[in-house]
């Protein structure tokens, strides 16, 4: 079930409603300046990043896999299904001493339309230390499946939270 318009909050001017995102998802280059931090140690610092933008969750930031700082990703047990983006194999991610088991993941061979995120990583900002978006420290995404990055940008409601499951 949507949420009924009287819950949906309609964005400022430069804000986005996560509701006027398209399902299926879109993928979009993006210059911002994402930085990532885990055990006090900046992990990845970048402009070059995808965003996935999908009805109801906030974007999904893919960063390239070589921006990562080395040896702080390696391989993770499981995998999930995208019916959009295709097959996830996850990652565990380490900074300074600290280690967040599967915290990250990617698609190896991402589905047609999706071939953007080749290369790339997404990691669940409530795993890190901080997640910035243009120096703006990001609020995670309810719930432990999405990756949703939630900034000032962006305004819901969002999916995740105990009850949205239907949305």
């Amino acid at each position: 079930m949507q949420p009924s318009r009287s819950q949906r909050v309609v964005p400022a001017p430069g804000q986005e409603s996560v509701w006027d995102y398209p399902r299926p998802p879109r993928v979009e280059a993006s210059d911002e300046r994402i930085v990532v931090t885990l055990g006090g140690q900046t992990i990845v610092d970048t402009t070059d990043s995808v965003r996935v933008l999908e009805t109801s969750h906030p974007p999904v930031y893919y960063l390239p896999r070589e921006a990562f700082a080395p040896g702080v990703l390696s391989d993770a047990a499981g995998s999930s299904f995208c019916e959009f983006k295709g097959a996830a194999r996850y990652l565990s991610v380490t900074g300074g001493g600290q280690s967040a088991v599967g915290a990250a993941w990617f698609y190896p061979s991402p589905s047609k339309g999706y071939e953007a995120l080749a290369g790339r990583v997404a990691v669940y900002p409530a795993e890190m230390d901080s997640c910035t978006v243009d120096g703006e420290t990001v609020v995670s995404q309810d719930g432990d499946f999405y990756g949703g990055w939630i900034t000032s940008r962006v305004v819901g409601p969002f999916k995740g939270a105990p009850g949205t499951l239907g949305w």
